[in-house]
């Protein structure tokens, strides 16, 4: 093994993040679409209900959190079970062009949408051009 492959093995040690959670922790797949006006974020949490998603934006960072929980009684005995229990993280760093004081979300069939609204001056315009 060289030095610069244990310098950058030590490196990702440092940057990993610590599991501070008990419960099993899902990152949810997100689709991001650009529009003219803002970002739209799809994000899958399938089984989470929407009083159980908490989002939040600080330090220019935006974390969305859900939690799933198990619907059926404890005593269940399942034949198979495929589907698993825990909580949804995903962070995001967000640009200076997004009015926060805009975002907004809604929660349906398994998928939360975030619309992060562009600020005025990060919206496009069109120059016109005049004749002399």
């Amino acid at each position: 093994m060289t030095v610069s492959a244990i310098e950058k093995q030590d490196q990702s040690e440092m940057t990993r993040a610590e599991r501070t959670r008990s419960r099993r922790t899902f990152r949810p797949n997100v689709d991001i679409i650009e529009r003219e006006d803002e970002l739209t974020v799809l994000a899958d949490m399938p089984g989470a209900c929407d009083d159980d998603i908490d989002i939040r934006f600080e330090n220019a960072g935006l974390t969305i959190f859900g939690r799933t929980t198990d619907r059926q009684p404890e005593e269940t005995d399942y034949l198979s079970r495929e589907f698993a229990v825990g909580d949804f993280v995903r962070s995001f760093q967000v640009s200076e062009n997004i009015d926060i004081g805009r975002i907004s979300a809604e929660y349906t069939d398994g998928v939360l949408t975030l619309h992060l609204p562009k600020t005025e001056k990060a919206k496009p315009r069109r120059i016109s051009v005049k004749t002399a």
